[in-house]
């Protein structure tokens, strides 16, 4: 896969923790850290906008306080 494939997030610094998105097709969303990039996770728009939703919403707050 060619480095022109993916994006890379707007709110990354520069550095190792920039997050990187590639869309295949219409169905298919890709996501990948700078620091690993070998480990790609894939999922949908639906999921991938509802996981955003729940993050801005202040849903997901309690993972981080673990």
């Amino acid at each position: 896969m060619s480095a022109r494939d993916w994006r890379k997030s707007s709110y990354s610094s520069e550095g190792n923790a920039c997050l990187y998105v590639s869309a295949l097709d219409n169905a298919t969303i890709r996501l990948r850290e700078s620091d690993q990039p070998d480990t790609i996770l894939t999922t949908n728009p639906a999921a991938l906008s509802a996981l955003i939703r729940s993050a801005k919403e202040g849903q997901l707050d309690h993972i981080s306080k673990r």
